[in-house]
């Protein structure tokens, strides 16, 4: 039995959707489905409360966010990095 267990931490990647809050951010993370019966893809999102503790994303930017300790009521998730400016 191994004591190396390391936990991987979830990630996603996501599009801010507001940044008013102080250190926080709202992502919407999208993902595609098929339908089991029809077979017509579908897209299904949820919003994320996300800690960004040096306040660098702005609305528009994609951001790769990572699964962390409960920080908050809400907040569960963490800005690892900026995959993309907005325009």
């Amino acid at each position: 039995m191994s004591t190396d267990k390391k936990s991987r931490k979830k990630t996603m990647v996501g599009v801010v959707l507001s940044n008013k809050m102080d250190k926080s951010l709202v992502v919407q993370c999208e993902r595609i489905i098929r339908h089991k019966l029809y077979g017509k893809y579908l897209r299904r999102h949820v919003k994320y409360m996300v800690d960004d503790p040096n306040e660098r994303c702005s609305i528009g930017d994609s951001v790769l966010i990572e699964e962390c300790r409960p920080l908050s009521k809400r907040k569960r998730w963490r800005v690892r990095d900026i995959v993309e400016k907005a325009v």
